[in-house]
């Protein structure tokens, strides 16, 4: 089947790969060029502007985007919902804010175009490994799609969950769990560094990995990541947080449930930002093993 595809970025262009490599025709673009020559070299074909891409697809289109969220998703969303017409189907697979995606199939269904929101997680490693899809919209909209999500997921990576808008919940309630796994393994390897025992973090890591109750792929990145650097000497403490954790919070308030363990998470984050415990160091790495999130270096 054929597909246009937006954004190029740290999963984007993996993304495409995997869809072209099963056989789909990708028509992709950017908001640079800097990509252009490898999205060809792989089998896209790339589209000098999003006008050039609604051109170079036949109707009914499919557009999947994958860029940065609020504002630029915001003025892309706008941008395509401008320019398709009529049964044509604009699919966000960043991470949006569930409410905004609620929102936002509002918008863009009153002028008789479709819209999905797909939950994507895999990092740097989906080329791989896969992606695990989280998708909201109608059944209708799914069997349309469906190709497009057996390309890019493992066997049984993918699955409707619900109705626009779930797709982006389910994939904020993950990452915002995510954040609680790694701050668990962050605050546990800190007490393994400062112990008097001298002990070798990614032996340990590496032990865990083999049947122990706490083995995770986040540990086999753990294991890689003390391969390189094991005291993280190199790095600043300075972790980021993306969003998703900060919307899971204020679900949890608006709903009632009690989260203390993402809660404390996130403010643990916040706390980095002024300090450099070896905590926060493996958190910023972690984080850059498995999503390519940047890391701020000592200088």
């Amino acid at each position: 089947m054929e597909i246009g595809f937006i954004g190029l970025g740290r999963m984007g262009l993996n993304m495409v790969k995997r869809i072209v490599n099963s056989g789909h025709r990708v028509i992709c673009t950017a908001r640079t060029d800097s990509k252009k020559n490898e999205a060809e070299a792989v089998g896209a074909t790339w589209a000098s502007s999003y006008e050039d891409l609604v051109k170079k697809l036949s109707s009914p289109r499919i557009v999947w985007t994958m860029v940065p969220s609020g504002q630029t998703t915001e003025e892309v969303l706008k941008a395509f919902t401008g320019l398709l017409e009529k049964g044509d189907l604009l699919i966000d697979g960043g991470n949006s804010d569930y409410r905004d995606s609620i929102r936002r199939t509002q918008e863009i269904s009153s002028r008789h175009i479709e819209f999905m929101d797909v939950g994507t997680s895999g990092g740097i490693w989906g080329l791989k490994n896969g992606y695990c899809l989280m998708v909201g919209g109608t059944k209708e909209q799914v069997e349309r799609v469906k190709p497009i999500f057996e390309a890019l997921a493992p066997a049984d990576g993918w699955g409707h969950v619900g109705q626009v808008g779930s797709g982006h919940y389910v994939k904020m309630v993950h990452n915002a769990i995510e954040y609680g796994m790694m701050q668990a393994y962050a605050e546990g390897f800190e007490l393994l560094e400062t112990s008097d025992f001298q002990l070798n973090l990614n032996q340990i890591a590496a032990l865990w990995n083999k049947g122990s109750v706490v083995r995770s792929w986040l540990l086999e990145l753990v294991e890689s990541m003390f391969s390189e650097d094991q005291h993280l000497e190199g790095l600043k403490g300075f972790v980021d947080d993306s969003g998703e954790a900060r919307w899971a919070v204020e679900a949890a308030i608006s709903q009632g449930v009690p989260v203390p363990a993402m809660a404390l998470s996130l403010f643990a984050r916040f706390s980095s930002r002024k300090e450099n415990a070896f905590s926060n160091r493996f958190l910023a790495a972690l984080r850059n093993q498995f999503g390519g999130h940047l890391v701020h270096k000592k200088e």
